[in-house]
């Protein structure tokens, strides 16, 4: 681990230890804190594919086939719940929180049957990645977004072994933060397999 991956973490401990009141911190929240004055920045809802699909040229024989409504379409695209950049490497990272029900002690199987989690298979599509690969300046070979999955569904014993199959070599690309009272695991998960794909 790097002397500045030791620094955040260093940062993040003399945080919450001062701050050891508050009993479950969010996403933005922790990450704001932990990059406060360093080169790393976090983003709510990050807009620069708000628009993708709008310029997507079709055929005419296509077209022809197709609704074309009479106000033009100026929004519909795709926004990522958070974005990590490295301002010093112009890298980012985009980041989607998934919360879900799921299947645990005292439910039925059906507690599991949410499809919050189906809705990240957009991200790994080739169109959307070769968009967000540009966008992120990230390596080939590296998938350009990271999924921190909250709630039951990272103890659905079925949805457990979906997720982990779809996202197979890729481990360090998705984090179950089961215990969203302690960010720390979250913020070591961060520091030692995405903050390497930023610097």
């Amino acid at each position: 681990m790097g002397s500045d991956a030791n620094r955040l973490r260093r940062k993040w401990q003399d945080y919450s230890g001062a701050n050891a009141s508050t009993a479950e911190m969010d996403f933005f929240k922790t990450f704001e804190v932990l990059f406060e004055d360093t080169e790393y920045a976090v983003r709510a809802k990050p807009k620069e594919f708000q628009s993708i699909y709008v310029d997507v040229e079709l055929d005419e024989d296509e077209l022809s086939e197709i609704y074309t409504p009479d106000e033009e379409i100026t929004k519909h695209g795709v926004s990522p719940d958070f974005a990590i950049d490295n301002t010093k490497t112009g890298k980012t990272i985009y980041v989607e929180l998934k919360r879900q029900d799921g299947w645990v002690e005292g439910k039925p199987r059906s507690a599991g049957r949410g499809n919050a989690h189906e809705r990240l298979g957009k991200y790994f599509t080739p169109g959307l990645q070769k968009i967000l690969r540009k966008e992120s300046n990230l390596d080939d070979g590296v998938l350009p977004f990271w999924v921190v999955f909250q709630g039951n569904i990272t103890r659905d014993p079925c949805r457990v072994r979906e997720i982990t199959l779809w996202f197979d070599d890729y481990t360090d690309h998705y984090f179950f933060w089961r215990d969203t009272s302690n960010p720390e695991l979250l913020i070591n998960h961060f520091l030692e397999n995405i903050k390497p794909l930023l610097d």
